[in-house]
């Protein structure tokens, strides 16, 4: 009995490890994510599955980085009920965190928001065109004020040029229904 028990968890152990190597590496797939092959949902079990999360399905957006994919397991709330997700380059290992939260940024109150919740570093913020450029703590960022909602990426400094940066503010843009269903976890 002991010895057919042995002989039945052996294959169960030994591809133990390699179901593992799987794991923390989900992505949203390549470029949007979007896998044409599997059925979207209809808006609203889509907004719920956001709702669900805690997050307002009004500031939930997405980008496009070139050489980035959005790494799944990062998608969340953020603040209250806003949205967040981080993008990831595999050769590089940089990381863009795309955020949108309840609020507004003026001259006045720019230097005052830390740089990507680097709290307690300086904030040097430089208006280009509707957005603001800001820096501090090794960090910077593009943030755009849109209707009750600051929309933000950011990035570390040494990783991520201002240019792709700029480049990923300016794709980004509230999801489809396809992007959404990529981008949310599983149901």
């Amino acid at each position: 009995m002991i010895r057919s028990v042995r002989v039945l968890l052996l294959p169960v152990v030994l591809l133990f490890p390699v179901l593992l190597t799987g794991c923390g590496t989900e992505e949203a797939g390549a470029g949007t994510g979007v896998d044409a092959s599997v059925a979207v949902p209809s808006r609203a079990e889509l907004d719920a599955r956001v709702r669900a999360l805690g997050i307002a399905p009004e500031l939930v957006y997405v980008t496009k980085a070139p050489g980035f994919t959005l790494a799944q397991q990062s998608v969340g709330v953020y603040g209250d009920d806003g949205f967040s997700g981080v993008y990831w380059a595999k050769e590089t290992n940089a990381q863009i965190q795309l955020s949108v939260e309840r609020g507004t940024m003026t001259a006045r109150s720019c230097p005052k928001q830390p740089v990507g919740g680097m709290a307690g570093e300086r904030t040097v913020c430089e208006r280009e065109g509707d957005a603001w450029y800001r820096a501090g703590g090794g960090r910077h960022e593009y943030a755009l004020v849109e209707k009750g909602h600051v929309l933000k990426v950011s990035g570390d400094a040494t990783k991520v040029t201002q240019a792709v940066l700029r480049s990923t503010l300016h794709s980004a843009h509230r999801p489809s229904d396809a992007e959404l269903a990529a981008v949310l976890p599983p149901a």
